[in-house]
């Protein structure tokens, strides 16, 4: 009888939210994993490279195995990607920042991991999202995560009209995100279309030495001055 082959698992890797020491947000689980991980799939193959040598200097960049996921990845070959667990290898998943399958392509191939019957094994890490959330004195117990508003200046501002209706209806914060160049156009967008007594958070990098938290009424915030431009950032609205 033929010996079964077992699987491998793919374990989802976090990574820091910006350029600073691993050890100051990541646990030693991590560093273990690449430790004995040889395979990747990452989207960035020269930060990935970057981080894993950050946080494990004795690895051997040659010995690595790097398969790129992005925006511009065909999806007929996420299976291939994949296919190392198949044949009993174990798979690293990376996002370019925090919490991979989190407002990233990465989720794309945990689902075919349990398509397959492959352990998806989630480390701990930090994830920008919640530590917004955690950080804002809004909602943690009902809230959604809704990435990008339309571009579309109309549209937008009706999107966002709709979701402080939402908002308040469910009482329930809404989270946002935008590309960080435009971060402030986005925040003119809020205190525009925003009632002034809706809760507005802004969370812009965190976990780094120039994290900024705050959260005000529109209002307030209309009164408040903050540079936004090419720094990673979070919108939470409520309207209590």
């Amino acid at each position: 009888m033929k010996p079964v082959t077992l699987k491998g698992k793919l374990y989802l890797i976090p990574t820091t939210l910006g350029d600073m020491n691993p050890d100051d947000v990541l646990p030693q689980t991590v560093k273990r994993a690449i430790d004995f991980i040889d395979y990747y799939i990452v989207e960035n193959e020269k930060t990935a490279r970057k981080f894993i040598k950050a946080i494990y200097p004795e690895k051997v960049q040659a010995s690595l195995k790097i398969s790129t996921l992005n925006k511009h990845t065909e999806i007929t070959e996420h299976n291939s990607m994949i296919t190392p667990c198949l044949n009993g290898v174990n798979v690293g998943l990376m996002s370019e920042a925090g919490c991979p399958g989190v407002a990233d392509p990465g989720a794309a191939i945990v689902k075919i991991a349990h398509e397959k019957g492959i352990q998806v094994v989630p480390l701990v890490g930090p994830s920008s999202i919640l530590l917004a959330l955690m950080g804002s004195g809004m909602n943690g117990q009902s809230f959604a995560f809704n990435g990008y508003l339309p571009i579309d200046k109309g549209e937008k501002k009706s999107a966002l009209k709709n979701f402080e209706k939402l908002s308040h209806d469910k009482n329930q914060s809404q989270i946002f995100i935008e590309t960080p160049y435009r971060n402030n156009k986005l925040l003119e967008d809020f205190l525009q279309a925003l009632q002034p007594n809706t809760h507005l958070c802004v969370a812009t990098d965190i976990t780094l030495p120039t994290e900024y938290i705050k959260t005000l009424r529109v209002a307030d915030w209309k009164k408040t001055k903050v540079e936004l431009h090419n720094r990673p950032t979070i919108f939470i609205i409520h309207k209590f």
